[in-house]
């Protein structure tokens, strides 16, 4: 039960990551730091968050506080990304954060009281907290990337219009 409830949400998490990941293919470097105005977020900026949050929740994940005291959340909402390059070592080096703190989960540890903010969480509670939080700010990459990208946008899922397609495919399939 508890390796089958890991497998599972490592897989959502990946896919949430894949979403971030498609999205980010279809944009020049530009879009990925257009803000739709100055109170608005550009995709850099939820990147930014996105890999402070982890690396805080993640790191000793068992062990320490899930809200480190070197995190410096304010700073991530600061628009100061300069490059691809520099979002996406980001966003890897905060899903690697995630991926390895699941690994380190098993049987013999899963019943540790993990800690965000002094308040108590079971291992499932935070993570959970997690797959909550990262798919809300994933939605809103792709949103923004939809908004720039307009009539150029390629669909993540079934586009508009092709349900009854993607369905007959699928149960075609057995």
């Amino acid at each position: 039960m508890i390796n089958d409830y890991l497998q599972s949400t490592r897989k959502q998490f990946e896919y949430y990551k894949l979403l971030g990941e498609k999205t980010f293919a279809q944009l020049t470097d530009e879009q990925l730091f257009w803000q739709y105005n100055a109170e608005s977020n550009s995709i850099a900026t939820i990147v930014k968050h996105l890999w402070g949050n982890m690396l805080s929740r993640w790191t000793d994940f068992l062990t320490t506080d899930g809200e480190k005291e070197w995190r410096q959340r304010e700073a991530e909402f600061d628009n100061d990304l300069q490059s691809r390059e520099e979002l996406m070592a980001k966003w890897n080096e905060g899903w690697d954060c995630l991926f390895q703190a699941l690994d380190s989960v098993n049987e013999s540890n899963f019943n540790t009281i993990i800690y965000i903010r002094n308040q108590g969480h079971s291992i499932t509670e935070a993570i959970n907290r997690q797959l909550a939080h990262y798919p809300y700010h994933i939605g809103q990459i792709v949103f923004i990337g939809k908004m720039v990208k307009d009539a150029d946008w390629d669909s993540l899922s079934i586009p508009r219009g092709g349900t009854q397609q993607y369905n007959a495919a699928m149960f075609e399939s057995k």
